[in-house]
């Protein structure tokens, strides 16, 4: 009845990717690169999530760990103190809303399940947790974002190397998307995982080649926003990086991407709808296979 890869199965709730969808990044951490310190009590987080979800956001991504380069990692009692108690006011506030949890520890993502949240986004792919695959995929009807780093948060810009990126990003894709599903994961969903262990020209060539990663039939998401890769080439900032963010996402979702994860959510909402209104009108001879 479900196309499995076009729908979600969020702890129950479907989710549909027919059109794509934006995440919005709630950061809980006083460090994070572009908003760290901006959402560190509860009723700013609240009002901060009422506004990403009156602007169109379908997830809530709630991340208590920077993973800027070079970061503190803290250890998983710091983790939990800070994602807990703004997690279930979330949910008792915003029952409807699907949430998820921007962590690469497999005892902070049980727990966070078991107190509601949807769905957990992994920056690590597994990798700083070898129970994390097993966990996440015990626990049924939760998405799982796969994401590609070379190295930690602590030494992947230190001179990152690749042959050829996005072979390398795919061959990992193909070798962990099959691990999850050996173990029973249904709904993987695919992060290039831009600015995480790639220099400024990985992360452009990764983009144009985005679209290969859609022959393994599992969504991607774009995690674009603000990030150094737009504000270093534009010789700018951090907060001055919407309009190059727009800009990229836009080509993301030419690329194929379902799901942009983003700090600007109506902006995102914006790109998302000239997109769909272009592609009505764009030539098959134009579209990227």
């Amino acid at each position: 009845m479900f196309n499995p890869h076009l729908t979600l199965n969020c702890a129950g709730r479907l989710v549909s990717l027919e059109s794509p969808i934006v995440m919005g990044i709630l950061n809980l951490t006083p460090d994070s690169f572009y908003d760290g310190g901006q959402h560190n009590d509860l009723p700013k987080v609240l009002k901060q999530v009422e506004r990403m979800l009156s602007e169109g956001a379908t997830i809530i991504d709630i991340g208590a760990i920077s993973t800027r380069p070079g970061a503190d990692m803290h250890n998983a009692e710091i983790e939990l103190k800070r994602l807990l108690p703004v997690l279930k006011e979330i949910k008792k506030s915003f029952q409807e809303a699907t949430l998820s949890i921007d962590t690469f520890r497999a005892e902070v993502a049980r727990v966070c399940v078991e107190e509601g949240a949807a769905m957990i986004n992994d920056i690590s792919g597994g990798s700083m947790d070898e129970k994390m695959f097993k966990t996440v995929a015990d626990m049924r009807e939760i998405p799982y974002v796969l994401m590609h780093i070379q190295g930690t948060p602590a030494t992947m810009q230190k001179d990152p190397q690749y042959e050829d990126v996005a072979q390398e990003v795919l061959d990992f894709f193909i070798a962990k998307a099959y691990q999850l599903v050996e173990l029973g994961m249904k709904d993987v969903i695919l992060d290039p995982g831009f600015g995480f262990g790639k220099s400024i020209s990985h992360n452009y060539e990764l983009l144009h080649k985005m679209h290969i990663f859609k022959m393994l039939d599992w969504p991607i998401l774009a995690g674009l926003s603000r990030k150094s890769m737009i504000y270093k080439v534009l010789d700018s900032s951090a907060t001055e990086s919407l309009n190059g963010t727009s800009v990229l996402n836009f080509e993301a979702l030419r690329q194929g991407a379902k799901i942009l994860r983003v700090h600007d959510v109506a902006p995102a909402m914006e790109t998302i709808k000239l997109f769909l209104e272009l592609d009505k009108h764009r030539p098959k001879s134009e579209l990227i296979e």
